[in-house]
């Protein structure tokens, strides 16, 4: 399973938690203020218990953006005849 992922639905089941402790609660209070109170509870909880998954997923991220503009360069090189594959490519006009 990937890092993001893993962090994705480690953040959700956080706001699952929060949002159960806030409904289990008795207060006077809607339903969309309770759900509000559960994403700020949530994600200072995720700021805090979540670093490790959170560097792992940046990490990840960061590669798979390397790696899509190194790919696009290597396009754009072999579209523009630039290409250092060891054959020469030469446009016939």
């Amino acid at each position: 399973m990937s890092a993001l992922l893993k962090y994705t639905l480690a953040r959700l089941g956080l706001f699952v938690l929060a949002a159960g402790a806030m409904f289990a609660v008795p207060l006077d209070i809607s339903v969309l203020l309770k759900l509000m109170i559960a994403v700020v509870i949530s994600a200072a909880l995720a700021f805090f218990l979540l670093k490790g998954l959170r560097e792992e997923a940046s990490v990840q991220a960061v590669g798979a953006a390397t790696r899509r503009t190194e790919k696009r360069e290597r396009l754009r090189a072999a579209l523009n005849g630039d290409d250092d594959g060891g054959e020469s490519t030469t446009k016939a006009d």
